[in-house]
């Protein structure tokens, strides 16, 4: 065994100031030099690099050793800092190098598959494959620094703010939340499941009969759905639940965490208490629930100035009960070419679009003011009245999309980011918060057309709305609220439902039998029986707030060993066949003709 050199220091820490000194140092070589005479290697941990020296005055054994060293072995080293003669400003320890007179090397390292560098552009599935050489960069152990700050953070702030930590189940039992359950089959119940819990919905709000008050935990959670760049299947959140509150109480909570957070790790103020808006202004303004307020681009409903036109695509889509609605893009008549338009209408399909109609403001071959792809169908005067509600001055670009209310903000919210995406303004060292609140109850189901809850069937309806829940269920606005930062939703939560029997006709209404009822949540019900107290909480995505704080949008690189597009780890090879012993134990039959195929 290698003779371990007790470190002094880590190699991001040494400076001016350490000149003159003996330190000692262990790392990986991140790189190495040799000059005949000279030798230099620059070796690196978590904090940083130092570049280390072997030279004319260093013992031949010794120098032959340092000869011998390549990319990513471990070593230990001990010697003499001094100044640099060549100082490299790009580095914190870019004034000083070490001149050393003792090395160990732990062990050697065959050619890495991918460099262990910031830069190394190399493919994602490699660098999943090999993700322990990936987390070496330093750019990757900046953000893990960074996450591991916010967990500080956050259990320092909800400690001292009256919460206790405590832990639910990961094995509980099967809920309809939403998405797909992670299921895990028991040994000793034959024939029955165990579910990854979605959240700790349930048991947060038992921890509220418990009496616990104020709760928190930052937890595991499992979510079986489709995945993309913000989102993965086993995720972190700081979960947290309020007893005898109302929502401005609970905002107010969380208002203070994230003043504190962002103070704490980006040494940002911002100002409080946060902008509101009603689920209903953040899609009439932005055509989205998460609206990013960093740029303008809102959307304008048109519906009064082109209703009677001679234009067959607004008249079909107002005869229907939809909407047309636009937006102004800042000067983007110079910025879009008509391919480029052609370029967005593709991407607005895909959002439900049948096309989109443009309107510029500059001269056409005529001489007319306005240039629009519906030129033939309304006059000057009728498209300067269009202009007029966008308020468009020359040099800017109108976008309008016709169609059902659902597609036209999905089409339009879409293209307000992405079009400012294009035109760089979304600057990832600015931030804008803001709540947004008074979500609907319930929305429809796409493929069943029956009610389902919007956020889950917890959540408390407005008391001023209770007695519309027989009436007209669909009129009925939730005490729901979500935290959108960036147009990111980092969190969302509610006002919960306290009461055995308005929680009941919430089921009713979404024909959960009662049969049901009792099958999957009597146990929450059941302790609605022995007093439960007005309670409501949040849920932050931690990873998703991580993501934000060091503004590298891919939720993968804020996780550990994270998962690629098809849920698959490729580092260790999950998910992976198991032998048959091991599915007869769990009382899980094979099909032969499935293993005579494979």
């Amino acid at each position: 065994m290698s003779k371990l050199i007790k470190r002094t220091h880590k190699c991001g820490e040494l400076r001016k100031e350490n000149i003159g000194e003996q330190i000692a140092l262990n790392g990986w070589v991140a790189k190495q030099r040799s000059l005949g005479s000279l030798i230099f290697l620059d070796l690196r941990d978590k904090t940083g690099i130092t570049q280390v020296v072997f030279d004319e005055t260093t013992e031949k054994d010794l120098f032959d050793l340092a000869e011998t060293l390549k990319s990513e072995f471990v070593i230990g080293v001990k010697g003499e800092v001094r100044e640099r003669s060549s100082k490299n400003p790009d580095l914190s320890t870019g004034d000083i190098e070490v001149l050393a007179h003792e090395l160990v090397v732990y062990s050697e390292s065959e050619t890495p598959p991918i460099y262990v560098k910031d830069d190394d552009n190399v493919d994602d599935n490699l660098r999943l494959k090999y993700r322990y050489l990936d987390l070496r960069k330093q750019r990757m152990q900046n953000i893990f620094k960074i996450k591991h700050d916010v967990m500080q953070v956050t259990r320092k702030y909800f400690s001292d703010n009256g919460f206790t930590e405590v832990e639910t189940p990961t094995l509980i039992k099967a809920t309809p939340e939403g998405a797909r359950d992670y299921l895990v089959p028991s040994r000793v119940n034959e024939g029955t499941f165990y579910a990854l819990p979605q959240s700790p919905q349930l048991f947060k709000q038992l921890l509220m009969v418990s009496g616990f008050d104020r709760y928190f935990q930052i937890a595991r959670c499992y979510r079986d759905e489709d995945l993309r760049a913000d989102r993965q299947p086993e995720f972190t959140q700081i979960d947290l639940e309020m007893s005898f509150v109302d929502t401005d109480d609970i905002l107010a909570v969380q208002e203070g965490f994230l003043k504190t957070l962002f103070k704490e790790i980006k040494g940002i103020d911002i100002e409080l208490p946060l902008k509101r808006l009603t689920y209903d202004e953040a899609m009439e303004r932005y055509g989205s629930d998460k609206p990013d307020l960093r740029f303008g681009f809102e959307l304008k409903k048109l519906n009064d100035v082109v209703k009677g036109s001679e234009f067959k695509v607004f008249e079909d889509a107002l005869l229907s009960g939809g909407d047309v609605r636009g937006i102004c893009i800042d000067g983007g008549s110079a910025n879009f070419s008509r391919k480029d338009i052609d370029k967005l209408t593709d991407n607005a399909k895909h959002y439900g679009a049948k096309g989109l109609v443009w309107i510029r403001m500059e001269k056409d071959e005529e001489g007319n003011a306005i240039k629009s792809s519906v030129n033939k169908f309304f006059s000057q005067e009728k498209l300067a009245e269009i202009v007029g509600v966008f308020e468009a001055k020359e040099g800017d670009l109108i976008l309008i999309a016709a169609d059902k209310p659902k597609v036209v903000f999905d089409t339009l919210g879409f293209l307000r980011r992405h079009i400012a995406g294009q035109l760089g303004l979304l600057d990832d060292s600015r931030y804008e918060l803001l709540w947004v609140v008074d979500f609907p109850m319930f929305e429809e189901d796409e493929e069943t057309g029956a009610l389902k809850a919007m956020h889950h069937p917890f959540t408390h309806p407005k008391e001023r709305d209770i007695p519309m829940l027989q009436k007209d269920p669909t009129a009925v606005k939730a005490d729901a609220y979500d935290i959108v930062i960036n147009g990111y939703e980092a969190g969302g939560g509610s006002l919960r439902i306290h009461e055995r029997d308005l929680q009941e006709e919430i089921f009713r209404i979404m024909k959960i039998s009662p049969e049901d009822q009792e099958l999957k949540f009597g146990f929450l019900l059941n302790a609605f029986k022995y007093g439960a107290p007005p309670h409501g909480g949040i849920a932050f995505g931690l990873d998703r707030l991580v993501m934000l704080l060091t503004g590298d949008l891919d939720i993968r690189n804020v996780v550990a060993f994270p998962k690629n597009q098809k849920a698959q780890c490729l580092l260790s090879g999950a998910p992976a066949p198991v032998e048959e012993a091991q599915l007869e134990e769990l009382h899980i039959q094979v099909s032969k003709e499935t293993t005579e195929e494979e």
